[in-house]
């Protein structure tokens, strides 16, 4: 066993066995499907689902499915193949299931496991804030529809805490969307991109940072706008700027804010020196 050699046909060998052992439960299972038994292929279907061996037990719920269409097993056997999708993390292919489950057998003693499995399938299918949001929105639908019809349920704090977390996944998304505008300078934009976000998510954790960014955009677009746009543009700069000072007076961002205010005073102040002296 100590020779390079040795060890490599001892991992050929152990190799080979696990080989033939899965190759011997495939066949297994295929002759059980074409057994024309459906008892006993309910049975390792069972047996298999409750040594959590998913996706044997799922091939043979599967197969021996359409033998109790329209009997009492019927439920618990879409139940049980959607529950081993689920367990797979086939979140795709279980939520589909579900979902079929749960307007077939709304009266199913399985029905609250089937819904709250239905609302996570969508939570774990949604992605990251960088990426189209379509899915969290559903994901926020489905925990809430959850929530609504099972109140008194074991999993509530569970989904109150994953619906926050889809919660600011939407915040963040919104708050990445308008700084891509303030990143590639599209200031005008990014304004609006901003209040929007600030106006749809007002609890957001960016808060700070958007309204910061609201300031610093404004000044940005005033400074580069043409001389007869600047007054206006400095007075709405202003305005957000004294908004999040009053908001948040011991910001780390006061300073920079605060320089940027003074330069839009002086100019307004100028331009309005000049304004005077031409009426003159």
């Amino acid at each position: 066993m100590d020779s390079p050699m040795m060890k490599q046909k001892f991992l050929y060998a152990l190799c080979a066995v696990a080989a033939a052992v899965a190759l011997s439960g495939c066949s297994g299972i295929n002759a059980l499907l074409k057994s024309g038994q459906p008892e006993l292929i309910y049975s390792k279907a069972l047996e298999y689902y409750q040594k959590e061996k998913w996706q044997r037990a799922s091939t043979l719920f599967e197969g021996v499915q359409h033998y109790y269409t329209g009997t009492s097993r019927e439920d618990s056997i879409s139940f049980y193949n959607a529950h081993c999708k689920y367990k797979e993390r086939d979140y795709d292919t279980a939520s589909t299931l579900l979902d079929d489950f749960r307007r077939k057998f709304g009266r199913s003693a399985f029905i609250e496991d089937a819904e709250g499995m239905y609302a996570l399938c969508f939570f774990y299918l949604a992605p990251g804030p960088t990426r189209d949001q379509t899915m969290t929105t559903q994901a926020i639908m489905a925990i809430n529809e959850f929530m609504a019809r099972y109140p008194n349920s074991s999993r509530i704090e569970q989904f109150k805490e994953i619906n926050q977390t889809l919660n600011e996944r939407l915040h963040e998304k919104s708050y990445l969307n308008a700084y891509t505008y303030y990143k590639i300078g599209r200031y005008k934009s990014a304004i609006v991109a901003l209040k929007n976000a600030l106006r749809e998510y007002p609890d957001s954790r960016y808060r700070e940072e958007i309204m910061f960014l609201i300031v610093d955009a404004g000044y940005r677009y005033a400074s580069n706008s043409i001389s007869s746009k600047q007054t206006d543009r400095y007075l709405d700069m202003l305005d957000s700027y004294l908004s999040f000072k009053e908001e948040f007076p011991s910001s780390s961002h006061i300073r920079e804010l605060d320089r940027m205010a003074k330069h839009a005073r002086d100019y307004l102040d100028r331009n309005s020196e000049e304004n005077d002296d031409n009426n003159i």
